[in-house]
C-alpha cells in the first residue's frame, strides 16, 4: 500500500473508464430504444473534490453515448474521449495534449480493454469487481465496486496521499 500512497503523491490526472468503473456495467434500453445507466452521487462529489483540489478528471471510453456527455456536463469534465476501443492510444494522446508525464497520471478500468493504459499509467488501478486479471496487474484495487463509490475511494486516496483531503472535507463543516 505505501508504494501506491507514493504513486498517487505526483498525481494530477485522473482517466476514468465508464461502464463498470461509474457505472455498474449493466446497460439498460428503453422501448424506444434509449439507453439508461446509474451513477453514484458518491463517486460525482469525489470528482467534484478531486477538481478543486486542483487533480483534473477525465473520461476515456470504448463506447459514445450522448447521456455520458450530460453526465460529464454536470461533473465538469471536460477531456471527454468516447468510442475508444485503444485505450493506451486515448491516454497517450490526452497525456501528450496536456504534456504530462505517466507518472501524473491514474487510470482506473475495470476488464481486457483497459489493461494497457492500466500498466502504462503512473498509478493503475482497477475496481472491487474488477477482472482478475486486470487486478493482477493493477497497482491497486478499490473496495468498493464499480458504480458503488469505487470513484469516490480513489479520489480520496489520492486526496490523502497529497495532503489535500482533510481540507477537501473540512469545507462542508
Amino acid at each position: 500500500m505505501q508504494s501506491v500512497i507514493e504513486k498517487a503523491k505526483s498525481i494530477k490526472l485522473l482517466v476514468m473508464d465508464v461502464d463498470g468503473v461509474l457505472t455498474d456495467g449493466s446497460l439498460y434500453f428503453g422501448n424506444s430504444g434509449e439507453e439508461i445507466k446509474g451513477f453514484s452521487i458518491l463517486d460525482g462529489l469525489g470528482i467534484k473534490l478531486l477538481r478543486d483540489a486542483g487533480i483534473k478528471p477525465a473520461i476515456i471510453t470504448g463506447r459514445s453515448s450522448e447521456l455520458l456527455k450530460r453526465r460529464a456536463a454536470e461533473l465538469k469534465i471536460d477531456l471527454i474521449y468516447q468510442g475508444r476501443e485503444d485505450k493506451l492510444v486515448a491516454l497517450e494522446e490526452l497525456r501528450n495534449d496536456l504534456g504530462l508525464s505517466f507518472e501524473e497520471i491514474a487510470y482506473v478500468g475495470d476488464d481486457l480493454p483497459d489493461l494497457s493504459a492500466i500498466r502504462q499509467a503512473g498509478l493503475g488501478i482497477t475496481v472491487a469487481n474488477g477482472h482478475y486479471y486486470v487486478a493482477r496487474h493493477a497497482d491497486w484495487q478499490t473496495k468498493a465496486a464499480g458504480g458503488s463509490g469505487a470513484v469516490r475511494e480513489i479520489c480520496e486516496l489520492i486526496l490523502k496521499a497529497q495532503g489535500k483531503l482533510n481540507d477537501a472535507l473540512e469545507q462542508y463543516l
